[in-house]
């Protein structure tokens, strides 16, 4: 057993309106630590300093400067919300510590002290919708929790849409944690939209999934089968708290545990022994426990945990861990990743304890990063329309460039 402890940052919110993602960042950090203070791999532990920010944003930023100076942190993994991300920024340069985000988010972003293994617009929102409209239509509303992701995932959609002579039918937002959402219900009731962007998070993504289930139930013609909700961030974490509502939601993630590839299965094996068969396990786990493996494996390369020296090395290492290879991209400092969406099926659909996702594209092929969306355009963004769709419809115009120009 070693002397040597490196003291690490773990800053999830555990209570709170999206409290349920946060427990399984902070879950997914503390199981990795655990297993790298228990491997013979590395010639040091780690020393988990946990805090819970409770969904409050300025809290990110006071417990990360605690952190950062006098726990003596050089590395956070954490934070659910680019706002809690944009809040520690300021802090991150003032330390010069490293923060390790492992959440889809809204890309248009690229700082020297973040590293981002979680998938960027090119690797959700875009290959969500390539996948997805030509199979039910080009008429959306979108809906979004009132801060940066909510907006930019919007904004996002918006041009995509437009690049493919589409319509947003209503674009409305509520505070995070607010649960009325009533007006919104009315307004998709009047506007009949093809399908929803669902950009709200936690307790108030679960009050509309569950108004819409109602009106679904109530008239088929706003069923998940004719007019689907589109997501880039619910995974199996939630679907124990939405029940039967979250049933036909498709959803894009660079993890999902029905996903076919290397030591997939071993490993849900092993987080199900740990946690429990009933718990699935979400990239909203699996992003923050690679991240701990990731800066493990650089640590012992480098020999130092000094934030600059891990940083500049990361892009020149393999770094395998149990959820598979992490590559990070050394200009952008994002991670590659394959962009895999599912649909939401119940137990019995699968045959399972649990509801879970049906993979639609069982061979998604690992996307470099593009979080500026530059390189974006029908011939350098791959698609795979193979998979079949829940609604049995056939594509709109095969044979025509789907992606344009995007800002």
């Amino acid at each position: 057993m070693t002397d040597r402890v490196i003291p690490i940052g773990v800053l999830f919110s555990s209570t709170g309106s999206y409290s349920v993602i946060g427990r399984e960042g902070h879950e997914g950090a503390m199981t990795a630590i655990a297993e790298v203070n228990a491997s013979d791999l590395f010639d040091f532990t780690f020393e988990a300093v946990a805090a819970d920010p409770a969904c409050r944003a300025e809290q990110y930023a006071v417990l990360a400067n605690r952190m950062l100076g006098q726990d003596r942190c050089r590395h956070i993994i954490g934070c659910q919300t680019s706002w809690s991300r944009k809040e520690l920024l300021p802090v991150l340069e003032r330390h010069q510590g490293l923060l390790w985000y492992s959440v889809p988010y809204e890309g248009f972003e690229s700082h020297d002290r973040v590293i981002y293994s979680g998938a960027c617009p090119n690797q959700n929102v875009v290959p969500l919708f390539a996948q997805i409209l030509p199979h039910y239509g080009k008429r959306a509303f979108l809906l979004g929790s009132n801060y940066i992701w909510g907006w930019e995932m919007n904004r996002i959609a918006r041009e995509l849409l437009a690049a493919e002579d589409g319509a947003v039918l209503g674009e409305r937002y509520v505070a995070l944690g607010d649960v009325e959402i009533d007006h919104l219900i009315a307004e998709i009731c009047d506007t009949r939209p093809d399908f929803i962007f669902n950009n709200l998070i936690g307790d108030s993504s679960y009050a509309f999934l569950r108004a819409l289930r109602r009106l679904g139930e109530a008239d088929p013609a706003f069923s998940a089968d004719v007019m689907p909700v589109l997501s880039c961030n619910l995974t199996e974490a939630e679907l124990p708290i939405i029940g039967k509502a979250a049933e036909g939601v498709i959803s894009t993630a660079s993890y999902f545990e029905s996903a076919a590839y290397p030591k997939n299965r071993e490993f849900v094996q092993r987080m199900h022994a740990l946690r429990g068969r009933s718990r699935g396990v979400s990239a909203m786990f699996t992003g923050p426990y690679q991240a701990v493996w990731a800066l493990a494996q650089a640590i012992q390369t480098c020999g130092s945990p000094d934030p600059d020296i891990v940083r500049d090395i990361l892009p020149t290492l393999p770094l395998p861990t149990p959820v598979g290879d992490l590559t990070i991209d050394r200009s952008t400092q994002h991670a590659t990743l394959t962009p895999f969406i599912g649909v939401v099926e119940s137990a019995e659909a699968l045959g399972d304890v649990k509801a879970g996702f049906r993979m639609l594209n069982p061979q998604a092929r690992r996307l470099a990063p593009d979080p500026y969306l530059v390189n974006l355009n029908a011939e350098r963004q791959e698609r795979d329309f193979a998979a079949p769709m829940r609604s049995g419809k056939e594509p709109d115009e095969p044979g025509r460039s789907f992606l344009r120009v995007v800002k």
